[in-house]
């Protein structure tokens, strides 16, 4: 883990917007996203298909991301800088080895996979759509002012760390 030193940046009011952005921890909101498509499932059974091996594609992609998670908490740790993503700016290390050479988010790509393995388990189209409104939310109101607090913290370190990863994958 490169641990790159703050550079003091003033800080800028706060909007409107601000006030909802990093209020919903990305746990909750997988959650509740898992909620939606079981709820989606039951709501449009017509929605359903079949899938041969379903179990054990689901379980796979469902445990493939809980690894992927974990993983990330654990470089995180090792680096002695927050895993709270709901205060980006408490940040004291950029992270930019292991899998975050490969993704900016791969703890919420981890979350999307164990969404993926739900969705193939519930075996519902509609169900498997909703995962959309996970990556849009997240985007907006998780990953964009994440991006901001970084910037603040680490400038042009994070600038070109930005610039050769990618946000998803």
């Amino acid at each position: 883990m490169n641990e790159r030193p703050r550079e003091p940046v003033p800080r800028e009011r706060s909007s409107s917007i601000d006030r909802i952005e990093l209020v919903v921890p990305p746990p909750a909101v997988t959650l509740a996203v898992g909620v939606l498509m079981w709820g989606l499932a039951r709501w449009l059974p017509q929605l359903d298909f079949g899938l041969p091996a379903r179990g054990l594609l689901a379980s796979a992609l469902a445990l493939a991301g809980v690894a992927l998670v974990a993983a990330c908490v654990l470089q995180f740790r090792s680096a002695g800088t927050t895993v709270n993503p709901t205060r980006p700016a408490r940040a004291s290390a950029l992270v930019d080895r292991g899998v975050y050479r490969f993704s900016r988010n791969p703890i919420y790509l981890g979350d999307a996979l164990i969404l993926v393995g739900w969705g193939l388990w519930l075996a519902n189209f509609a169900s498997l759509a909703a995962i959309a409104l996970f990556v849009v939310y997240l985007n907006r109101f998780q990953i964009e002012p994440e991006e901001r607090a970084l910037q603040a913290s680490f400038g042009q370190a994070y600038d070109a760390y930005r610039a050769r990863v990618r946000r998803w994958i």
